[in-house]
């Protein structure tokens, strides 16, 4: 299987099933002497665990990071940094009605199709729980971002038809509440919605808004490795992801030049801009303001409801998902966004480093 890897430079390779001994990452290309922790990975670990709150599986899982190498007396060695996450609460049992059946929404199908096989506990490779190596790695890149002044933050804008306009954003707010959103007053109205759909046992997607403050101009590259390109790679990657916009998105093939561009003005010698519709990028490379994306989640696919289906015989079946199933993702994945993200960022700033001759110099000389 191809696909595992991530980034050029600052680069992870993530491995492991849902169902299998473990889950992890391996980190190559950090620099040496960054400062890290199993529990500066642990804080990341912990906003995508599961069992935080009524709305997420309650599959038994303490995800406790072990760094096994790269990192010596509390830095980083410039080697590989490897990762495990060991799994404990691996209920391989409650999927083995439909062990011959493939569930709608998943990647039963074509995983078999190509691959003649699947494991069918949990997904396997096509589980969510694969994240959890995205989000180590997310954590590691994100210290590596705070170094030099960057922080990316994601939340939850909505959640199905509960949206939170910007000018309602609290955001000292988006811990105080189990679904990461910026104003609790939303996050309960929220939390309303998704209570009916789970007495429905249905489910139900949303969307999470991620930025990046202190980014500098030049990120990126102008053809095919755009830095808005590379975000949406990174973002779509994501097993529940089925949309990413940058800035206005969509919004902007309703606008106009004179409303879409962003006019640019001087203060004190720095370059700024007085309207932010690109969402920070411009050409394909950053522009120095603040870097907007947002990510839209599908619903959760798992739902314990009878539905139609077919089986590995190719013959028309019923089938009913049993087993421990968030009715909403959105909560898990803020963080995971958020990870990759930051992933995408660092591993351009290091390509940036050559982009001038003057730069290699300052290093050599």
């Amino acid at each position: 299987m191809g696909g595992s890897s991530f980034g050029s430079i600052f680069r992870i390779t993530t491995w492991g099933e849902s169902h299998g001994p473990g889950i992890g990452v391996v980190i190559d290309g950090c620099p040496a002497g960054l400062p890290l922790s199993e529990n500066d990975i642990q804080d990341f670990l912990d906003r995508r665990k599961p069992g935080q709150s009524k709305y997420t599986t309650k599959r038994n899982e303490s995800d406790s990071a072990e760094i096994l190498s790269g990192v010596f007396e509390g830095k980083t060695t410039g080697t590989p940094i490897s990762i495990i996450v060991r799994n404990q609460d691996q209920r391989s049992r409650d999927y083995g009605n439909i062990a011959s059946l493939f569930r709608p929404g998943h990647a039963d199908y074509p995983f078999t199709e190509k691959y003649g096989f699947r494991d069918y506990r949990g997904g396997g490779r096509s589980s969510g729980r694969e994240t959890i190596g995205r989000v180590a790695g997310g954590a590691v890149a994100s210290l590596l971002l705070k170094e030099l002044g960057i922080r990316v933050q994601a939340y939850t804008k909505s959640i199905g038809p509960c949206t939170i306009p910007e000018k309602d954003y609290r955001m000292s707010e988006i811990t105080e509440n189990p679904l990461y959103m910026p104003n609790n007053a939303a996050a309960s109205e929220a939390g309303e919605y998704i209570s009916t759909l789970m007495a429905e046992c249905n489910s139900c997607g949303g969307i999470i808004e991620c930025t990046a403050e202190g980014l500098p101009a030049g990120l990126g590259e102008p053809v095919f490795d755009k830095l808005d390109a590379l975000l949406a790679q990174a973002v779509m990657s994501i097993g529940a992801v089925k949309g990413v916009e940058i800035g206005d998105g969509f919004a902007a093939s309703l606008s106009t030049g004179s409303q879409n561009n962003d006019p640019f003005f001087s203060e004190n010698g720095i370059v700024l801009k007085k309207t932010n519709h690109s969402g920070g990028t411009l050409g394909g490379m950053s522009d120095g303001s603040r870097l907007i994306l947002r990510a839209a989640i599908k619903p959760t696919p798992s739902i314990s409801r009878p539905q139609d289906t077919v089986d590995i015989k190719h013959e028309n079946a019923g089938i009913e998902v049993l087993g421990r199933h968030d009715p909403v993702i959105v909560p898990r994945a803020v963080v995971v966004v958020e990870s990759m993200t930051a992933l995408t960022l660092a591993d351009l700033l290091l390509r940036n480093m050559s982009a001038r001759l003057e730069n290699i110099k300052k290093v050599y000389s």
